[in-house]
């Protein structure tokens, strides 16, 4: 017993006096002893702090923000519930007939050209890229899409990238009806993987997965290949990687900017007045996103086609990037 006595003793020598962390005056008024738990009674200012961070978060860039609601009153109501009858009751059947008709075409194209022009490289890579053009105008008509274009349409020469920020896949299909662009893609399982391997690649697009190591010596293979082709499609590159919620950029990676050509930037920003464009993986499939789209109103957005950049004297492929 004397034993455990003086080592619990000792212990109580080991251990640290707050009172010899803090000023004299601070604790020269109280009466009675300081303990901790009176300096961790700080919760309001824990809260504020955590508040602070959580509103300055990287993750902010990937939420989305619910539309305020606007038919709270007698008034509005009625209005509402016409508008959802009319949007899937009568748009969405419209739009998936448009859409269904629009693969029937397509795909009654594709196959005998891919198979039966085989031969006719030049003829069979001409007419491929303008029946998938056709068919990502038929995916912008389904979802009623007012897309207004600025600045000069994409030209295919070598030498050229085209880098665009990334709220949804659709960014692919909007540039895509205008340009035949090769893009840079996470492959997808399900039907939008039929779609990548059997008929994206005809346009030159590059494949990846993000859980093989080797996937990114060959991608960065493949976009010097493709850079300096000819008669290559533009390539299009999503540089900040993932899909952000259209309020904010993240900060570009820095492949597409270590390549020794001109980066070509383009800004897509979408309208919000009938839906949100953006589309989190997390939480909904591609396909339900699609329906989300169909049954809105409209999707309306702007592209802008900026001037190309260079890599300046003396500047890395990150500050080009950050640029």
């Amino acid at each position: 017993m004397a034993g455990l006595q003086s080592s619990s003793s000792e212990m109580d020598l080991d251990r640290p006096n707050i009172e010899e962390y803090l000023a004299a005056d601070s604790i020269q008024d109280s009466p009675m002893k300081l303990h901790l738990r009176d300096l961790l009674d700080i919760s309001p200012t824990l809260k504020e702090a955590a508040g602070a961070i959580v509103d300055d978060s990287f993750t902010r860039c990937f939420k989305s923000n619910p539309p305020e609601p606007w038919n709270w009153n007698i008034y509005l109501f009625p209005l509402w519930c016409l508008g959802v009858v009319v949007r899937y009751g009568i748009l969405f059947p419209v739009r998936v007939a448009i859409l269904a008709g629009g693969w029937i075409v397509f795909f009654a194209a594709f196959f005998p050209v891919h198979f039966l022009l085989s031969r006719h490289n030049n003829w069979r890579r001409k007419i491929e890229r303008k029946l998938v053009e056709m068919m990502c105008g038929i995916f912008v008509a389904s979802w009623t899409g007012v897309v207004k274009y600025h600045g000069p349409r994409p030209s295919m020469r070598p030498h050229q990238v085209f880098v665009a920020n990334h709220t949804s896949m659709i960014d692919f299909i909007i540039l895509e009806q205008m340009t035949a662009f090769a893009v840079i893609m996470q492959k997808h399982p399900g039907w939008v993987g039929f779609i990548q391997k059997t008929i994206l690649e005809s346009v030159g697009c590059i494949w990846f997965n993000r859980t093989e190591s080797k996937d990114r010596e060959v991608v960065a293979r493949k976009l010097r290949e493709h850079v300096n082709g000819v008669d290559n499609n533009p390539l299009l590159i999503f540089p900040e990687g993932t899909c952000v919620n259209n309020h904010y950029t993240v900060m570009f990676k820095k492949g597409a900017f270590e390549l020794g050509c001109a980066v070509c930037p383009i800004a897509i920003k979408y309208n919000k007045i009938f839906v949100d464009a953006f589309w989190n993986s997390k939480k909904q499939s591609f396909t339900m996103h699609l329906v989300c789209l169909m049954t809105s109103w409209a999707v309306v957005c702007d592209v802008w086609y900026l001037e190309p950049q260079y890599l300046r004297p003396g500047e890395t492929p990150i500050e080009f990037a950050e640029r």
